[in-house]
């Protein structure tokens, strides 16, 4: 696992090939962030996710550890990936962006989007947290993604609000990792559900048990905890804009 983690740190472009289900509208979903994206590889819980309610599914990741929107926008990779076309959602992230970060998200996020409609693709953005020891921040995230989301007028994907309401529902859930910032698994099924719910109008209450709920049962979740986590998520389901 270790080495896993550290190869998805690297700045790269992955793409999981198509995957291919009757009767599904297809989507092709590029992320670009940072380690709170490729930790537990989100981009593969959704497409797997995706698999499992049907949906023939692409998806690319370019992300690098610790690197905001303003970074990604110098770097230039996220162009190229834009410029061979076929991507219908595009998913930003970077920090917390509570505070300091917050006129770098709106700036660049709104620069991304320009890009991003001009290739034909809408913009989403992945609402992060703080860390746990700034758990007074998250009124701070949560308006600074919704802020950067109506500006564009791009979905948001509200991981952060989640969060929140999965902690009031069951306490006993752990959500952040070891470190007390990056994500534990069952905070990032969540926010999978989350992409999923939000991006492919996917019933996440309906999805069949597959590999990620057998994974999360292994690691000592249990069947009601999964269900906590659905549910939750479901009730945000069908809210597109901020």
């Amino acid at each position: 696992m270790r080495r896993i983690t550290l190869l998805l740190g690297l700045l790269v472009l992955t793409t999981l090939d198509p995957v291919r289900a009757q009767g599904s509208d297809p989507k092709a979903l590029l992320f670009v962030g940072n380690s709170l994206t490729y930790f537990n590889n989100l981009p593969g819980m959704v497409r797997t996710l995706l698999e499992s309610g049907g949906v023939a599914t692409r998806i690319g990741a370019i992300t690098g550890p610790n690197m905001g929107l303003e970074d990604h926008w110098r770097r230039g990779v996220v162009f190229d990936s834009l410029r061979a076309g076929g991507w219908d959602v595009v998913v930003m992230q970077q920090g917390p962006s509570a505070t300091e970060g917050r006129p770098s998200l709106l700036q660049y996020s709104a620069l991304f989007a320009d890009s991003i409609r001009a290739y034909g693709a809408e913009p989403a953005l992945y609402m992060v947290w703080p860390a746990a020891a700034r758990s007074f921040d998250f009124p701070g995230v949560i308006d600074s993604y919704r802020s950067a989301a109506e500006r564009v007028d791009g979905t948001v994907l509200p991981v952060g609000e989640v969060w929140l309401a999965v902690g009031e529902a069951d306490p006993s859930l752990a959500l952040y990792g070891p470190d007390g910032f990056h994500p534990a698994p069952a905070a990032s099924y969540m926010a999978a559900l989350v992409m999923v719910g939000r991006l492919a109008g996917v019933a996440t209450t309906e999805l069949p048990d597959g590999p990620l709920e057998a994974m999360l049962l292994r690691s000592g979740m249990t069947g009601a905890q999964i269900e906590v986590l659905q549910a939750t998520v479901e009730k945000y389901r069908e809210v597109r804009s901020p």
